[in-house]
């Protein structure tokens, strides 16, 4: 069987979720036009019998860290990094290339990585083109592949390549499973994601949510979940006018959920303020956000 870990690295908003969840043909990651919406290493695992197990890690964006949180989301690209076998570089044709070089550079990969040009449908074809001549140059390049993560294109062909350079061995996880992370992560992520969808750029990076209880009955899944903010004010926004806000993501989430884990859900929400959680090391850690 070819075996193995294929990593995704880039900046924010380079496409790296939406790449897993086409390579999956599965939502597994939450999505967003902000920044910084992916906080943890997500790996998902993709199976086909007796064949390839390919075990794809969508990492957070690289940044300079600002606070505690933000060391804890580059600990899990630094993770990612020590056991890929493969690296799957992810370049937005938009963007200024010497800095991504920089970026891709620093990571100092002794592995072979595919530079993958997303949203290549938004570029021209000279961006194209000189994004293929840039990179080829560059040490870290083994191969250079242009896709559309968003509408589909040329993932076959990404995973074709993949498939190519993964190293023959032993399945590490049951082919049953599609993730090592439980099912509230998950539950958590849709609910997070529904912030970042309904409110404007500072809401949700002040945003964590913490799934109390997942309690299965014969009917319905019964949750309970918090959203934890920083300050008063955000409460009240998070909550809306006479209770708008907070029902309308519950609404939006639980059709996700719904989808998700195959039943029906009752979804029950509370607002809880907790200051400077983003810098407080145990906050972060009751919210799962690991060294």
């Amino acid at each position: 069987m070819k075996v193995g870990f294929v990593n995704i690295f880039g900046k924010p908003n380079a496409g790296k979720s939406t790449l897993l969840n086409a390579l999956m043909g599965e939502k597994m990651a939450i999505v967003s036009s902000k920044v910084q919406t992916t906080r943890h290493r997500i790996k998902a695992f993709l199976n086909k019998e007796n064949a390839y197990q390919i075990i794809f890690s969508d990492t957070p964006g690289i940044i300079d860290p600002k606070y505690k949180l933000h060391e804890k989301m580059m600990a899990a690209v630094k993770s990612a990094l020590e056991d890929a076998d493969i690296a799957l570089l992810m370049v937005d044709i938009r963007d200024d290339l010497n800095e991504v070089d920089a970026i891709f550079s620093a990571l100092h990969l002794k592995v072979p990585c595919i530079v993958v040009l997303n949203k290549s449908d938004l570029g021209n074809g000279t961006q194209v083109k000189e994004a293929n001549a840039f990179f080829t140059a560059k040490s870290y390049c083994h191969k250079i592949i242009s896709i559309s993560a968003l509408n589909n294109s040329d993932i076959e062909r990404l995973l074709k390549v993949i498939l190519e350079l993964l190293p023959q061995g032993e399945p590490f996880y049951s082919q049953e499973d599609l993730s090592d992370l439980p099912t509230k992560f998950f539950v958590s992520e849709m609910i997070r994601e529904k912030i970042y969808q309904l409110f404007g750029e500072e809401i949700p990076y002040h945003t964590a949510v913490l799934v109390n209880s997942f309690k299965e009955q014969s009917l319905l899944v019964k949750i309970q979940a918090d959203i934890i903010v920083n300050r008063e004010t955000q409460k009240a926004i998070i909550i809306g006018e006479k209770g708008k806000m907070i029902k309308e993501i519950g609404t939006l989430a639980r059709k996700d959920i719904e989808a998700f884990i195959g039943a029906k859900v009752y979804l029950e929400l509370f607002v809880k303020v907790k200051p400077k959680w983003r810098d407080n090391e145990l906050k972060l850690k009751e919210f799962g956000y690991q060294s």
